[in-house]
């Protein structure tokens, strides 16, 4: 598969999801209007003063995955447009949450919603939100989709929101917890990232046409392509090119954030309980250099980038067990390629 063909139906079809989103964030009543901009504003398509504008956005990733999968499988990707608008306004709805529960005050370079304009008007935008993922999903019956197809739908759309919240819920607790596993983390990504491109794929290739097969082993690609991009994401967030990532080199470790490497290395027989010490309360950026000798010490970083592999790795089975052996291989399976290949 090609990136020149992986591109072209990108470029088709980001256009499409991106007026599909407006669309569905339309609203002209003059009382709630920056109700709806602040919306705009987290989505990239508006500035501060709510004025339109783009902005550097999301990678769309989730609705791509949707779109990609429903064709893959034969499927009409208009069909699942409504599915994958769905899935990117779920997504975003978690950050703007996440964004107030971690206590973040940037995203992409910009202040966060909660920071603009306070935590309860974070709250409910991040609330409409959604309850408008909801609205954009039971949009299927009007595409010519059958009632039953469309409850399958929502079964997979709403097991995918409890998924996020126990997710948030450990990634929340492990902040004051002192044994937390490498086992245990992978159970929360496996809530708060795997899970919803899981079921990006799972509906894609449900509205496609998939048989009940398919359908579970592109679940699965998807949810191991979702921990694959998130433990690359936690590799970037300690050894990417700051000029790249746009964060200060090991921003992670300054942070004390639980990722992959950080509690592998928490873990490690030899080297966790110096790596905890130095990690104390007056542990700052002149500490930095002596964290990362001891991370190198626990091989950290080759641990990590094992774990990644292997489960890209077992999300390629899966394409291959949904999708068969194609010649040049599929557009799926050049995403996750690309996935795996970022940085930043």
């Amino acid at each position: 598969m090609s990136n020149a063909e992986l591109s072209g139906f990108l470029g088709r079809w980001l256009p499409r999801l991106e007026e599909e989103m407006r669309g569905a964030l339309a609203q002209n009543e003059p009382t709630v209007a920056a109700h709806y901009g602040m919306i705009r504003y987290h989505m990239g398509w508006a500035d501060e003063t709510l004025q339109p504008r783009i902005y550097r956005s999301g990678k769309r990733i989730r609705p791509m995955f949707c779109l990609l999968a429903c064709a893959e499988v034969g499927g009409d990707p208009v069909q699942a447009l409504p599915a994958a608008v769905a899935v990117e306004l779920l997504h975003n709805f978690s950050l703007i949450h996440d964004d107030i529960e971690d206590g973040d005050e940037m995203r992409h370079h910009r202040p966060t919603v909660w920071k603009l304009w306070g935590v309860p008007l974070g709250i409910n935008a991040g609330d409409a939100l959604f309850a408008l993922a909801f609205a954009a999903i039971q949009q299927l019956p009007r595409l010519g989709v059958a009632p039953q197809l469309t409850l399958q739908a929502l079964e997979i759309f709403t097991q995918t929101c409890l998924a996020l919240t126990e997710g948030q819920y450990l990634d929340i607790s492990f902040e004051t917890r002192e044994d937390v596993s490498v086992l245990d983390y992978m159970r929360m990504i496996q809530g708060k990232t795997a899970a919803l491109l899981g079921a990006s794929t799972a509906i894609g290739a449900l509205l496609g046409g998939a048989t009940q097969q398919q359908i579970g082993h592109l679940l699965a690609f998807g949810e191991a392509s979702g921990l694959a991009f998130q433990i690359q994401d936690d590799i970037l967030g300690i050894w990417g090119d700051p000029v790249v990532t746009g964060k200060a080199a090991g921003n992670d470790i300054l942070r004390r954030k639980k990722s992959l490497p950080i509690l592998y290395t928490l873990n490690h027989a030899h080297v966790g309980e110096q790596f905890e010490t130095l990690l104390d309360d007056d542990f700052g950026p002149a500490e930095l250099p002596q964290a990362l000798r001891l991370m190198d010490q626990a091989g950290a970083q080759e641990f990590a980038q094992d774990a990644m592999h292997a489960e890209h790795e077992r999300s390629i089975a899966a394409l291959h067990a949904a999708l068969e052996a194609r010649p040049g291989g599929t557009k799926l399976g050049a995403l996750a390629e690309s996935l795996l290949n970022r940085r930043v």
